[in-house]
């Protein structure tokens, strides 16, 4: 026996609704990289940082610090504008994707397919090439996201298009 129609759109107002919190977390933490890659690209942030970085007194058994001391002083300020101009784009891309979700938009749905799938070879790869238990969780989500968006978007709805 099928369910009704408005039990199935409950459920699934549901899932579109976490989905949209997800992204639109994802945007504001990309903002906020953004907003310290701008920081960073004035010249007097960068070395304020790079100098507090390499006189902390913390017991750094792996090196990471220095690692990223490294990496900062390779890349100078100058690169961290367009880091900023990326983690925008991205975090507008997110954004849309939450809003149209959270409005139960059909376009929505097909947007975040293609745009989370688009991403899913870079993750594997990535999760491949070094792997961490969070690339790994990232790559599960984002498949799930998928699963779940296409067969959400292949069922007749009366919702908006």
């Amino acid at each position: 026996m099928t369910k009704p129609i408005s039990e199935i759109e409950a459920r699934h107002s549901y899932g579109l609704r976490i989905i949209a919190v997800y992204k639109a977390i994802k945007s504001v933490c990309l903002i906020g990289v953004a907003l310290v890659a701008f920081g960073l690209h004035r010249e007097q942030n960068f070395e304020r940082l790079v100098h507090m970085l390499e006189h902390l007194s913390l017991q750094d058994s792996s090196g990471m610090r220095w690692r990223l001391v490294g990496l900062l002083e390779k890349w100078g300020p100058s690169k961290f504008k367009a880091v900023g101009m990326v983690a925008l784009a991205y975090a507008a891309i997110f954004a849309t994707e939450g809003i149209g979700l959270w409005l139960r938009r059909h376009w929505a749905e097909w947007f975040t397919v293609l745009a989370t799938s688009s991403l899913i070879p870079v993750e594997a790869y990535e999760m491949f090439h070094k792997f961490s238990g969070l690339k790994l969780g990232a790559l599960i989500g984002n498949i799930a996201i998928v699963i779940y968006l296409i067969r959400i978007a292949m069922q007749p709805h009366g919702r908006q298009p």
